[in-house]
């Protein structure tokens, strides 16, 4: 019987490049949306997308469980 194939391993920084890059495009378009202008959007985008990168960098990963010890009572 043959399994399903697994999907690929990425490595974290990478996804958390682009979760900042989707997030600061996504911010980007919001600020022009409404009506600000083109460079303070830029800049905006650009300060929010490294703050979300690095967010996500930092407490975006999930610490593996340690396995429970099992011992006499003493």
């Amino acid at each position: 019987m043959m399994h399903p194939p697994k999907p690929p391993s990425i490595d974290h920084g990478i996804i958390s490049f682009v979760w900042g890059l989707a997030l600061g495009a996504f911010i980007w378009a919001g600020l022009l949306a409404i009506g600000i202008s083109r460079p303070t959007a830029a800049i905006v985008a650009v300060v929010a997308g490294c703050a979300i990168f690095l967010a996500v960098r930092l407490y975006g990963e999930d610490e593996p469980r340690r396995p429970v010890r099992r011992g006499r009572a003493r």
